[in-house]
């Protein structure tokens, strides 16, 4: 693989397995982060540290961004100090989850500066950046998509969603919708069971073994609900904001959204009583409270 140097702006819960990845491959990686302990843990690492998304974006050839939501990412890329103020780096890789419009913003302003600006979210959470199995979804033109295909292998599975800024995102949304929507539905058979004398281990063993099984039945509750850990590692407002970006996109492409509206209730909900910093799973404490019951193996 051609060795480059990469940066990293946001080297977070996702970022931080993610760049680490890159430098256990071998490449020097320089980073970039508004939490100084975060920055430090990547250098322990073997990273470089930068001052600015600028910085970063004036040492490296390529630059990938983990970065919470669209306003972030918009000030990391265009605001003072940005990313397009850097003197190296002609690709930006964006891993954030900000939805296809602020994508196309920030593509469109980078493209005069001579940066191509692939969007590129993932999804897998944090086992799968540690272990190098995220799904990376990213839309670019196609021979950008084939230079960068080799290093993003190092991150997971990679797919071609498109040649244009926010269709990797709209496969993202659409995605994080299906998973929190999982978790909701999920929460309330449970709930129901629970109440009604069922076992919630061997429910979730049936669900598993029949046609109700999905990503919360199989992963979720199992590792974070039964034992009451709450800490698969999602947090609820960055899974509320991923779903209020769906319901928002839907809606300007005149699509319903029914089932997905009730899903962003059911956060907005967990995100007021429990916090945006608690884990998207504690949505079903939610219901759990409203029941009078514990879902708890």
């Amino acid at each position: 693989m051609e060795k480059r140097t990469y940066g990293f702006v946001g080297v977070g819960k996702m970022g931080n397995p993610m760049s680490t990845r890159l430098i256990d491959a071998g490449h020097a990686v320089c980073v970039f982060d508004t939490s100084p302990p975060a920055v430090d843990a990547m250098v322990r690492a073997g990273a470089e540290a930068a001052t600015s998304p600028a910085d970063v974006a004036s040492r490296a050839d390529v630059v990938f961004l983990s970065l919470p939501n669209p306003e972030i990412v918009q000030k990391a890329t265009l605001g003072p100090g940005g990313v397009a103020e850097g003197s190296r780096a002609k690709r930006v890789v964006d891993f954030s989850t900000i939805g296809p419009r602020m994508a196309k913003i920030v593509s469109e302003a980078l493209a005069p500066k001579g940066i191509v600006y692939a969007d590129a979210p993932v999804s897998g959470g944090l086992k799968g950046a540690r272990e190098g199995t995220l799904a990376v979804m990213v839309s670019c033109a196609k021979p950008v998509f084939d230079e960068l295909q080799p290093v993003l292998t190092t991150f997971g599975k990679v797919f071609h969603l498109g040649e244009g800024a926010g269709q990797a995102q709209t496969m993202k949304l659409a995605n994080n919708l299906l998973a929190a929507a999982a978790i909701a539905v999920t929460s309330e058979a449970m709930v129901m069971g629970v109440k009604a004398g069922l076992d919630p281990k061997v429910m979730i063993d049936v669900i598993n073994a029949g046609s109700g099984r999905n990503s919360a039945s199989q992963d979720k509750f199992p590792k974070a609900v039964l034992p009451g850990t709450f800490d698969f590692g999602f947090a609820t407002g960055l899974s509320y904001k991923d779903v209020r970006l769906c319901i928002d996109e839907a809606e300007s492409l005149g699509v319903p959204m029914v089932v997905g509206a009730a899903v962003r209730e059911m956060l907005a909900v967990t995100n007021a009583v429990y916090g945006a910093d608690s884990d998207f799973t504690s949505l079903c404490r939610i219901i759990e409270n409203w029941a009078g019951v514990e879902v708890r193996g």
